[in-house]
This record gives structure tokens, C-alpha cells and sequence, in this order.
């Protein structure tokens, strides 16, 4: 077995993503080339056979996610990558895992949307997309790295959260950081937390009821299990004309991701508590926050923040804290507007919520436009 040894590297955000999901215990790897997601299934298909896993190149999308359901009801650990048209294209598949509380990983590396955009070019136009894309009732899971050392951090627990709770764990990374190189930190295996879903007892029936988070059998673990995506009673039988039948396992379903939203929200924050511009921020766009922080500072204005690592479930404690404090918000994104509505929701009014906006050609919102639009509200010259 040939896994990454302890140490420092230099890695790129997509090489540190690969890299973790095989500690993370990943062995199956289902995709479709599409940039810029491509590097993650070509490390994947380099590494995953020296460890005794297994990388598939499917026909598209709608297999790709097919394929990585099928291998974790088969008792692995499974994931896919992609961007954004591939991603729209899986919406089905993922609200099948959803249902049938399959756990798995789907990395997504955000480009200029909408359809083929510019593929080449980063944005942050998927976010509700992640939380909205698949229809009906459901609570999606959902990570933001800003770092490499994130790329490779938060796809640990992206397998972690998808293995304790059985539901798919989507890493919303975008082009800048799975393209950018880093130092990452590799600690020993040992100090790495690794989660793996509950197995059934001898004897266990239902698996898709009765506990929050029920135990799941592997095809070939001698277990009778039926795995449907319809409506089912929490011993997988098909029920689809009983309206208690379907509220009881829709309702579990969303309820044992709500009921956890402390656990499972992390983000980042600074003076939050005694600031007058507030900023929240994600992914590559809040890399312009540390700077910002002490050029405003010098300019004789307190700047707080909330960095998202967890955009969904939205961590909505933090910014009531962060608005009851702060005159303004300000939400910078690449996209138009996305967060900038769910910070508005959750400041109540408290605060002030200002957008600063930029799509297009894959240019960032860059620390000086930060700064500037800060003593702006501020009330301060540059």
C-alpha cells in the first residue's frame, strides 16, 4: 500500500483533494473529464490502484454518479469530481443518494457558468445550486475551502460528515484554489480522524428508519435490504401512497442534518464581537480578507469577519452575532448575489447587508476593491 507519508508538500488544491481522500479511505473513483475538475480524476487514477482502489473514466455525468452510489452500497468509500455542467447533470443521481442515504463525496470545482461559460475561468455562481439543485424536500451538506491546506482538510471531513450522517457531502471548491499550489501539512495517520459508517447487527432490519442515522449493510453482508428511491418505510419497502409514510422518512431525513447544525457548521471569524464593517466572505474571494483587516485597521476602521468553510448547513448563530455588532456586512462573491440573500436573512435586520459583486473572465475581487468599498461605508477617503 502506497499512502502519502507525513510531511510537507507542495501541492496543488487538486493533488491535496485526491491525496486526502484516499486517507479518508476512498477506494472508487467514478467521472467524467471536464475542467476544471480534470487534475482530481487524474491523480485519482495514478493513486487509487497502489492502495488497492479502483478510478473509472465512465460515458458521463449521470453514470459517473450512478457508478460511486452503486460502489458505496457495494461497502466502499466513493466519490466523483466535476464542475458545473457536469454537476447539473448529476442533480438526479444526488437526489437519489439523498433519499437512499447513500454516503458518498462530490467534489466540485466551480468555472464561469452559465452552460459552458468559460470554462476556463473561476466563479462562485453554483452555491445555490448545491443547496437547491435536486428536487424536493432534502438538507444538503456543503464545504468551502479558501486554502490547499482546506483542499486536503475539508475532504476528510467531507467523507467524515458523509459516513456519520449517510448522506452525500459536497466540496465546493472552485478553479482558484484546485489550481493554485500551497504548503500542506500531512500529519501521521494516526492523528487523522477518520469516520466510518455503522454497521448493522446481527439480526437488523431496518435501515432506513427507527434511529436518526440507521446502520447500513453492504451488498453481500447477507442483510435483506431493498434501496429504493421512491418513498419507503425504514425497512426500504416502497410505500408511495401513504402521506405518514413519506412525511416520517422526509422528515428524519432533513432532521438529522438540522438537529446537527452546530456540529456540522465551521467557519472562521474575527472580531466579531467589536467591529464597524463586517465582511463575510468564502472560498477563494475571502483569501482578500487578512490584509484587508490591518490596511483598514490603519486607516482607523475595525474590520470583523465570518469565513464560511461550511455554506450549507448556513451558519446562521455567527451572523447574528457578526450583524449585531457591525453597522454594515459586507458578502463579496463572483457570482450575483447568492450568499449575499441567506447573510440578508440571517442579519434580521440587525445590519446593513452590502453585495460586492464580479463575474466574468475569472477576475477576482482583488484586496484593494475590498478596501476601498470598506472606507467607502466606513465613511472614511482612501
Amino acid at each position: 500500500m502506497e499512502f502519502v507519508k507525513p510531511g510537507v508538500y507542495f501541492w496543488q488544491g487538486s493533488e491535496a483533494c485526491a491525496e486526502a481522500a484516499i486517507l479518508a479511505g476512498c477506494r472508487f473513483f467514478a467521472g467524467y473529464p471536464i475542467t476544471p475538475a480534470t487534475e482530481i480524476a487524474e491523480h485519482l487514477a495514478r493513486r487509487l490502484p497502489l492502495v488497492g482502489g479502483v478510478a473509472f473514466q465512465m460515458e458521463d455525468e449521470l453514470a459517473s454518479i450512478g457508478a460511486v452510489v452503486g460502489a458505496s452500497w457495494a461497502g466502499a468509500k466513493a466519490m466523483t469530481a466535476t464542475s458545473g455542467p457536469g454537476f447539473s447533470l448529476m442533480q438526479e443521481g444526488i437526489g437519489y443518494a439523498f433519499m437512499t442515504e447513500t454516503p458518498c463525496v462530490v467534489v466540485e470545482v466551480q468555472r464561469v457558468g452559465p452552460s459552458t461559460g468559460q470554462a476556463t475561468k473561476c466563479g462562485q455562481g453554483d452555491v445555490m445550486q448545491c443547496r437547491w439543485g435536486t428536487h424536493g424536500d432534502y438538507s444538503a451538506i456543503v464545504l468551502s475551502p479558501n486554502s490547499v491546506e482546506e483542499m486536503f482538510t475539508l475532504t476528510i471531513r467531507a467523507f467524515n460528515l458523509a459516513e456519520k450522517y449517510r448522506t452525500p457531502v459536497i466540496l465546493l471548491s472552485d478553479e482558484i484554489v484546485a489550481h493554485m499550489r500551497e504548503k500542506v501539512v500531512v500529519p501521521p495517520l494516526e492523528e487523522l480522524e477518520i469516520i466510518n459508517r455503522r454497521k448493522p447487527k446481527p439480526g437488523d432490519k431496518a435501515f432506513f428508519g427507527l434511529e436518526e442515522v440507521p446502520p447500513m449493510p453492504s451488498v453481500g453482508d447477507g442483510f435483506n435490504v431493498a434501496v429504493t428511491g421512491s418513498t419507503h418505510d425504514e425497512y426500504g419497502i416502497r410505500f408511495t401512497a401513504d402521506p405518514l409514510v413519506h412525511r416520517r422518512l422526509v422528515e428524519r431525513l432533513n432532521g438529522k442534518i438540522q438537529n446537527h447544525v452546530d456540529e456540522i457548521a465551521d467557519l472562521e471569524s474575527y472580531n466579531v464581537e467589536d467591529c464597524d464593517i463586517g465582511i463575510v466572505a468564502y472560498g477563494c474571494t475571502s483569501r482578500a480578507l487578512y490584509d484587508v483587516v490591518e490596511e483598514a485597521k490603519a486607516k482607523g476602521v475595525t474590520v470583523g469577519y465570518v469565513r464560511l468553510r461550511t455554506l450549507w448547513p448556513f451558519p446562521e448563530k455567527a451572523i447574528k452575532k457578526l450583524a449585531e455588532a457591525a453597522g454594515k456586512i459586507l458578502v463579496p462573491e463572483m457570482n450575483l448575489r447568492q450568499i449575499f440573500y441567506e447573510v440578508q436573512r440571517a442579519a434580521e435586520g440587525r445590519a446593513k447587508v452590502i453585495p460586492i459583486n464580479k463575474i466574468g473572465g475569472g477576475e477576482l475581487i482583488t484586496p484593494e476593491e475590498l478596501l476601498s468599498k470598506i472606507l467607502e461605508e466606513a465613511g472614511k477617503s482612501g
